[in-house]
């Protein structure tokens, strides 16, 4: 194998592959950015994102005949929205409400959330098999597996379901995490 052939069928690909997976995956952080209201960085992102994506097409088009170079490309792509959800998902960015939907104990629930700071809101509802309560709660989307924990911990079979939210204005939202660490350990500790 020539150098030209390295170049061609192992180091453009892998380059290609690289570049589109970053080019990509930034492209998913700048649509969750703008979709979760962080529009400052995405045209930052954007810039960034078609720069690469320019230089790649740039590279891929001089060897239009490069069955590899296009399959590195496709490799690339997919790799990019995995990597940028991975990445958005550690970041945890934006709020959500859970919605826990109770035939009884909805009283416990909401005082354990309420004890550990979390804000919640009781209403009144009719369900299926009669009335239940219905308890809103609006935290940080890292937030999500604490009130979860409450959650189970207070009622166990609850049903419950976590939405996106775009906006919020004013309410009770935890200090800080360490908040978090010693309400955790009073309610175990009872």
């Amino acid at each position: 194998m020539t150098e030209q052939d390295w170049y061609t069928w192992v180091i453009l690909p892998l380059i290609v592959f690289i570049a589109r997976a970053i080019d990509v995956g930034i492209g998913t952080l700048r649509i969750i950015f703008t979709s979760r209201g962080k529009r400052q960085l995405a045209p930052l992102l954007g810039f960034v994102e078609v720069f690469i994506w320019i230089a790649i097409i740039s590279q891929i088009t001089r060897g239009s005949d490069n069955i590899m170079a296009y399959l590195a490309y496709a490799g690339g792509f997919a790799l990019g929205n995995y990597v940028g959800m991975k990445i958005e998902d550690r970041l945890a960015l934006g709020k959500v409400v859970i919605r826990t939907i109770l035939s009884n104990g909805g009283a416990d629930v909401a005082a354990n959330l309420r004890q550990a700071g979390f804000g919640s809101t009781v209403v009144n509802g009719d369900g299926a098999n009669g009335p239940v309560k219905l308890i809103y709660t609006l935290v940080p989307r890292r937030s999500v597996g604490d009130v979860v924990n409450i959650i189970h911990e207070s009622h166990p079979k609850a049903f419950f379901s976590v939405e996106e939210v775009r906006d919020a204005q004013d309410g009770i939202f935890p200090a800080d995490k360490l908040q978090h660490q010693i309400a955790s350990q009073q309610r175990k500790g009872k």
